[in-house]
């Protein structure tokens, strides 16, 4: 398995034979309005042309529809199969999206099994805000089992699949980014990093933190979080936090 982390979710995963772009989202630096005043999104360039990003896919996996993972797919082959959640489909061919799949519950591609997974973009009434989301488990010969979980805290459905299904890698989002309610309180809806040490002492496998420093919502660093692992006594081996761009293996 190589997974590369592209900017924020999007990765290029290559896994069983196959080659999957996730939550693609590709627009240019400073392009989208701010969430909190901080700064225009995303924060950052992508680190590789945006035309190069689909080089080689095979297939498109999309999560959920908000626009920092499902955004500027221009230079994206609209003929490419595309996975979604329930729901989603319509847009996605609105889109111009021509051969899109809805995962009820699981699916295959090639050599590849993919289940979907549930999750919990927040809670109380700003999780109800965001909408569903999702992520994914994907399993193959003579490959790891790779947990996606998505956009999501750390709750029930996530503890679940960690606990029983002990996979080898997880991918967590990790930024800790936070929305205001109705009171103007800011919820968390992404996980931060005590969520993300957490993950890690829930599973055998290798955490690996991504969907950081792209986005002016987030408030935790990759620098921040990796000493809070450091003061949890959590091994650099067991929480990997890739910089954009950044290509890892696991057999």
């Amino acid at each position: 398995m190589r997974l590369r982390l592209i900017r924020n979710a999007a990765l290029v995963l290559d896994y069983g034979g196959t080659r999957f772009l996730i939550d693609p989202d590709l627009a240019p630096r400073h392009s989208r309005e701010s969430f909190t005043g901080r700064s225009p999104n995303p924060m950052v360039e992508l680190p590789v042309a945006a035309a190069d990003v689909g080089a080689d896919v095979d297939v498109i996996v999309v999560s959920h529809l908000h626009e920092d993972h499902f955004d500027r797919t221009e230079p994206l082959d609209h003929r490419l199969p595309v996975l979604c959640q329930p729901g989603d489909d319509e847009t996605i061919r609105a889109a111009g999206f021509t051969n899109v799949s809805v995962v009820a519950e699981a699916t295959s591609v090639g050599d590849v099994a993919i289940r979907r997974t549930g999750g919990r973009h927040g809670l109380g009434e700003v999780g109800e805000w965001m909408g569903a989301v999702s992520g994914f488990v994907l399993t193959a010969d003579r490959e790891p089992t790779l947990y996606w979980a998505g956009d999501t805290v750390l709750c029930d459905e996530v503890r679940n699949v960690l606990e029983h299904e002990r996979p080898d890698v997880v991918v967590t989002h990790s930024c800790g980014a936070r929305w205001p309610d109705s009171n103007d309180e800011p919820v968390l809806i992404v996980m931060d990093a005590m969520q993300t040490i957490e993950c890690c002492s829930l599973t055998g496998g290798v955490v690996v933190a991504t969907h950081m420093e792209a986005l002016d919502h987030a408030t935790v660093s990759r620098a921040e979080l990796r000493q809070a692992a450091a003061s949890a006594g959590v091994p650099d081996d067991r929480l990997r936090i890739p910089l954009d761009g950044e290509l890892l293996e696991f057999t």
